[in-house]
């Protein structure tokens, strides 16, 4: 096996309550959902958690309700109908005087939530996508936005959860051939509108989302649908030979003609040698007029966008200018946002892409218990022996609480590891 993956399985397409009611119906830990919910430094709302029935399947149904409201209402669709919409594909509808919140109040508000610093990361990301969807459709910039329906509590609520609830199951590999997207008009607040709604249509281009147009008329996939699976999507097609671990259906709140679920997966692929294999692509572009602070700044802006890995490399360029190869190894949807933020932050006109193979060693993230407290570490198979190493950011924080020096630390909580192994993330 050469890893735990997910596959979202989107033919009725997606919203931020199914997915978060499917991954918890493939094994999500409720418990540490309800812990991270619970903290959320917002108030005026409550969770349920239910089995429901649609087109005679059992799925799990995930329903977040206002304090002022005692009914599933979609704040989805909200979005697009405004305040007072009451048709029958109705969900989480937003409370009639809440606050408009900007990104930097949200990521505020996910810093006050206990969950892991993957989950928050992950949390961060989703409303990025969604601040750039939005700002693209209103011609302003993301840090100008300010979240009418998704600042709500409702609507972070679902983000949170489908955060949390991601990060607990602990997958490597996020596959999303397309996403099933209806057909037809909506009325909103500024008028009628085409579907795919502005904030989905610009998120499917900006992260190469592949959407079918079916012949449902309505909806189907809604912009915290949309950004959620931008977010964590790595791979189109399906590998050739995988294992099913565990399917999770979730419920959706709006009824069409098709049976209003999204099905997930948790997958493990198959792998004969032993070894996976999988596709990066490689950006690369020289910079011959950037200093080391903007140099430094970009790096970080690629790897909190999604980039797997970037590295730097001092050389000389024509004219013998000293300068810098800067190196990206990306997925293919990162693709866009890696070269934006390239032409954006180093005034490089050109940038170098190829997409390369490569071999990789079956890997799984686990949580071990220690005599600092439990850490996340990572563990490696190679030749029928398995090597168990501290994550970074563990180590590091461990460092930061007790003064203890780096490389020391970090040779201890290895041969812990070895010895003691632990737990699937």
């Amino acid at each position: 096996m050469s890893g735990k993956a997910l596959y979202f399985e989107c033919a009725n397409g997606i919203s931020g309550d199914m997915a978060v009611a499917a991954l918890l119906d493939a094994g999500a830990d409720q418990n540490t959902l309800l812990q991270a919910l619970h903290s959320l430094p917002v108030q005026g709302f409550r969770t349920e958690i239910r089995r429901v029935t649609k087109a005679g399947l059992d799925c799990c149904d995930f329903v977040v309700i206002p304090d002022d409201a005692h009914e599933n209402h979609d704040h989805d669709m909200e979005y697009l109908f405004g305040h007072g919409h009451h048709e029958h594909h109705e969900h989480h509808e937003h409370h009639e005087h809440h606050g408009h919140r900007n990104l930097q109040d949200i990521l505020q508000i996910l810093r006050g939530t206990d969950m892991t610093e993957n989950a928050r990361s992950l949390a961060g990301r989703i409303f990025r996508i969604l601040a750039e969807a939005e700002a693209k459709a209103h011609g302003t910039t993301p840090e100008k936005v300010h979240f009418h329906e998704v600042g709500a509590v409702d609507s972070i609520a679902d983000i949170v959860a489908f955060s949390v609830c991601f990060d607990s199951l602990g997958i490597q590999r996020v596959y999303v051939p397309h996403l099933c997207e209806g057909t037809g008009t909506v009325r909103c607040q500024h008028g009628i509108l085409p579907i795919p709604v502005p904030a989905v249509a610009h998120i499917a281009e900006a992260y190469a989302l592949p959407l079918e147009i079916t012949a449902v008329r309505g909806e189907l996939v809604t912009p915290t649908g949309a950004a959620c699976i931008a977010a964590v999507r790595t791979d189109g097609a399906l590998p050739p030979r995988f294992v099913i671990r565990k399917t999770g259906t979730g419920a959706g709140k709006r009824e069409y003609e098709r049976p209003s679920f999204l099905r997930v997966m948790v997958l493990e692929t198959a792998a004969e040698s032993g070894y996976g294999t999988d596709t990066v692509v490689k950006l690369e572009t020289n910079l011959d007029d950037c200093t080391g602070e903007a140099v430094g700044f970009v790096m970080e802006e690629l790897m909190e966008n999604g980039a797997l890995d970037v590295h730097c490399i001092p050389c000389h360029t024509k004219k013998n200018r000293p300068a810098f190869l800067l190196v990206v190894l990306c997925r293919e949807q990162t693709v866009p946002v890696a070269e934006k933020i390239l032409f954006m932050h180093t005034g490089t006109t050109g940038i170098r892409r190829c997409t390369m193979a490569r071999t990789v060693l079956p890997r799984r993230e686990i949580r071990t218990g220690t005599p600092y407290g439990e850490i996340r570490a990572k563990a490696v198979s190679f030749g029928g022996t398995e090597s168990v190493r501290p994550e970074y950011e563990s180590v590091a924080g461990i460092c930061r609480r007790t003064g203890k020096p780096f490389g020391g630390l970090y040779r201890e909580l290895t041969d812990f590891c070895q010895k003691n192994g632990g737990s699937d993330k």
